[in-house]
């Protein structure tokens, strides 16, 4: 299957709201990128490219509208059913561009997207490498290695961790060694989260995700 980007950073989670939107904001200042959905679940309830121009300040030109932009805040293939609609590969297209392109998934790696895709396979398609952000707290190390593990089952490129909320050395370690994976970086409780705290984040995180590519 032909890889349809090179340039920019595929963001997923270990699961739902575990801060993957924050995180694709930091990542946008980290590369001065552009932002990509393609797929939005749960529309006016989180609406998380309006949530990223808020972070990042990006114009309306720099937030590509998502392939699917579905209302019920459930799984992809769930909230496309009650619709009627069936979410198929071939209709996702790239932003054409030569920024860098930050890309958010929806939901964890094996969210499926129709009865025979599931989220892993669009990353498979886009082809770039995958920051998978995972919570700091109790129980992510097994939700870290399982996607971790899912990944790599697909011979996608892997570029990191970024690990969210209260930092935790111990489950830091246990994710780099049992994993076999570098740590991007940690994003900290912030509180408000606004441009300024995202755009220090996304300084931080700089020098880690400028070499991917």
């Amino acid at each position: 299957m032909r890889k349809m980007l090179t340039h920019g950073v595929f963001v997923t989670g270990t699961d739902t709201d575990v801060g993957k939107t924050v995180t694709a904001a930091c990542l946008v200042w980290a590369l001065g990128a552009d932002y990509w959905k393609p797929v939005q679940t749960g529309r006016d309830l989180d609406d998380d490219a309006a949530t990223v121009a808020d972070l990042t300040g990006l114009p309306p030109d720099r937030i590509h509208p998502s392939t699917y932009s579905l209302l019920a805040p459930l799984s992809p293939h769930a909230a496309a059913g009650m619709e009627g609609v069936t979410i198929r590969l071939d209709t996702f297209m790239p932003p054409p561009g030569a920024n860098p392109l930050v890309v958010e998934g929806a939901g964890g790696v094996l969210v499926p997207l129709n009865e025979r895709h599931l989220m892993v396979d669009l990353m498979v398609l886009l082809g770039l490498p995958v920051v998978l952000v995972a919570r700091s707290t109790l129980g992510t190390i097994n939700h870290t290695l399982l996607s971790l593990e899912a990944l790599r089952q697909r011979k996608l490129t892997v570029a990191g961790v970024i690990l969210n909320g209260p930092p935790n050395p111990s489950n830091r370690h246990a994710i780099e060694t049992y994993g076999r994976i570098p740590i991007l970086g940690e994003i900290p409780p912030m509180e408000p989260i606004d441009a300024l705290t995202a755009a220090t984040v996304g300084a931080s995180l700089r020098n880690a995700v400028q070499t991917l590519w």
